[in-house]
């Protein structure tokens, strides 16, 4: 005769923590939470010393130089993949939102700058299904999304290998630089837009994701906590909305508008 036992389960994953902390789950914050806690706190653990220097901290961290910023946060291919899946962690979840702030069905071909895992592109031809991507990145990462990001049947995504600061830069209706622009200085900021505002045509737009400061810099705080990030970590700094208005104007693109998403990225839209 069997014997059956009643196993009583005393812990188990909440519906929220189901989504967004399994590995599992397509809107995981798994690697999000792995990569602040492996890479970005051994930063902050120098934040002293970024202040008074005004530099990020990749060589007292890591021992590695901080002269070629990413060649700093793609030191190997184990790190590379660990920043790829913390971006496409919170593309997964914030993508949608950004992508619909404007109506972008006017722009049939949109190049996706620095496009890393391709998680706004598949968003953008979600979202506008006459739409087609190219993703815009270094070799390396392009061979990493292509083996562990995009589906190969995809046809609507395509790639694009270069550096946007040296290399040329395809023709769009569109350009996306998502989390791109607080990576740098004044001055490569203006280098970068002015190439795209080259290279696209008349009418052709240039969207911009970021999390905003406001104009008083008194918040919100996420954004506060993400321009310390950048000072830790690259040459940036999180900007107020104004200060990427007047990027982009400098950089020859008319017509800026600001949209709000009520979420943590918001988006500014120029035109040629």
């Amino acid at each position: 005769m069997k014997s059956f036992i009643t196993v009583k389960i005393l812990y188990s994953n909440t519906d929220l923590s189901q989504i967004y902390l399994t590995k599992a789950s397509p809107r995981t914050l798994y690697y999000s939470m792995a990569y602040y806690s492996q890479t970005i706190y051994h930063c902050f653990a120098f934040l002293n010393d970024a202040v008074r220097e005004g530099k990020n901290q990749y060589e007292r961290a890591f021992g590695v130089s901080p002269k070629d910023l990413f060649e700093t946060v793609y030191r190997s291919e184990e790190e590379m993949l660990k920043f790829m899946q913390l971006m496409n962690s919170i593309w997964n979840i914030c993508g949608k939102d950004v992508v619909v702030a404007f109506d972008l069905s006017i722009f049939t071909h949109i190049v996706d700058l620095g496009g890393c895992t391709g998680a706004i592109a598949k968003e953008c031809i979600s979202a506008y299904p006459q739409s087609r991507v190219t993703i815009y990145d270094l070799p390396k990462v392009l061979e990493m999304a292509r083996n562990h990001f995009v589906s190969p049947h995809e046809k609507r995504i395509t790639f694009h290998e270069g550096d946007f600061f040296k290399d040329p830069i395809p023709d769009a209706d569109l350009y996306i630089l998502a989390r791109i622009i607080h990576d740098w200085t004044e001055d490569k900021c203006l280098k970068l837009l002015n190439r795209v505002n080259k290279t696209g045509k008349p009418g052709s737009g240039v969207l911009l994701i970021e999390a905003l400061l406001n104009e008083d810099r008194t918040g919100p705080v996420t954004a506060q906590l993400y321009s310390l990030n950048m000072l830790v970590q690259t040459e940036g700094k999180e900007r107020m909305a104004s200060e990427y208005i007047s990027l982009l104007e400098s950089a020859g693109f008319k017509d800026v508008q600001v949209q709000k998403t009520g979420k943590i990225y918001d988006v500014i839209l120029g035109r040629k």
